[in-house]
């Protein structure tokens, strides 16, 4: 069905899911985006004809002409949020409206066509409903949702494609963090910028993660987890991690993080934090913080903790960090009673077992 903010999704149950013994012990250790449950949704786009043929199927094979143009011009977005069981024995999401605005402003700044926001909630609900078994049932379990669009025009002309698919797929995740949370050691690039001003730095798509794997690389080279990215003008600025956003706490209890000037994701769980944080009464500053700034305010304890937060991890304390002529370590390498306040204000929000006031959790079942 086209037209509209709503779709009609037609059902298509797998013929052959996985059997109930066979998922039980996958998701006994179903590690991160390691294992998929039994459907997905694909939706089509032509241009004239809007938006068609929803459905939720067998999750299976994509049959790609090798001249659908997301493999020339990689006309391509995403997105990633969770779904959880809650302490009532329902299933909710954390912000999906939230991720659809974004998944919007994305395909806005690739030249792709919107897709309503309630079609793609639905879109995941609709998954979510048909395979709820796939959802741990652990304390650390949840179900990352993938939605994704790619340009699938048989066309090799220099242009925005005239036809699209949106998929939506679902991976059981465990804890991001086997054996507990511990601080991430981080190399700062001095080679390699994640994004320029003008460039696709807020948009979620593919393109920015390939960018960022070589200094990724280098970074493990390093011995570290993470890698951190400069401002690509001056080399001066932190801008973001490889796929999360990054705070600083002040010793008088301030948070500042790097602002939103077209060069850095406008992360969920970053716009959530900045809420959490000044419910608890901390002042949240969106500023430039040069690399300099950072070490020497580590150095001198001004800047008492340092963390990145994103979908899979949440908020991920950081302890050091590193580059090439030295290191310094932030809040003696710990991970912080700031940092690990907000991560647990927000877990518990997620899972339903605290209140949650400012109306982020959509119900499912």
């Amino acid at each position: 069905m086209s037209g509209g903010d709503k779709l009609d999704f037609e059902i298509r149950p797998n013929a052959t899911p996985v059997a109930a013994a066979d998922r039980t012990a996958l998701l006994a250790n179903p590690g991160f985006g390691r294992i998929f449950t039994d459907h997905m949704v694909t939706v089509r786009y032509a241009e004239g004809k809007g938006w068609y043929d929803a459905r939720v199927e067998a999750r299976a094979p994509i049959p790609m002409d090798p001249a659908s143009a997301v493999l020339h011009y990689a006309q391509e977005i995403f997105e990633g949020l969770k779904a959880y069981n809650t302490a009532d024995g329902g299933v909710s999401m954390f912000r999906p409206d939230a991720n659809a605005r974004r998944f919007n402003l994305s395909a806005d700044r690739m030249s792709m066509p919107g897709l309503p926001e309630a079609a793609f909630v639905d879109s995941l609900r609709e998954l979510i409903t048909i395979d709820r078994d796939w959802i741990p049932t652990d304390a650390d379990g949840s179900l990352y949702l993938r939605p994704f669009m790619y340009a699938s025009e048989v066309f090799l002309g220099v242009r925005p494609a005239r036809e699209y698919l949106y998929v939506v797929i679902a991976s059981p995740v465990g804890a991001y963090f086997s054996g507990g949370i511990k601080p991430v050691t981080v190399w700062v690039s001095p080679d390699y910028t994640r994004a320029a001003p003008g460039g696709t730095g807020a948009a979620k798509c593919g393109g920015n993660y390939a960018a960022s794997l070589a200094a990724q690389a280098e970074a493990i080279e390093a011995g570290c987890d993470q890698v951190v990215f400069l401002d690509a003008v001056e080399q001066k600025y932190i801008d973001e991690l490889g796929g999360m956003n990054i705070f600083f706490v002040f010793d008088d209890g301030t948070l500042v993080t790097p602002p939103l000037t077209g060069t850095i994701l406008p992360g969920i769980t970053r716009e959530s934090v900045i809420t959490l944080a000044r419910d608890a009464g901390h002042e949240v500053v969106e500023r430039p913080i040069s690399f300099d700034e950072w070490r020497a305010g580590a150095e001198s304890g001004r800047i008492r903790e340092t963390f990145a937060c994103g979908t899979a991890a949440v908020i991920t304390p950081i302890g050091e960090a590193r580059f090439p002529s030295g290191s310094f370590t932030v809040g003696g390498g710990g991970s912080g009673e700031v940092t690990m306040s907000l991560r647990q204000r927000l877990v518990d929000i997620q899972r339903g077992s605290a209140p949650d006031t400012h109306g982020w959790i959509h119900k499912i079942l």
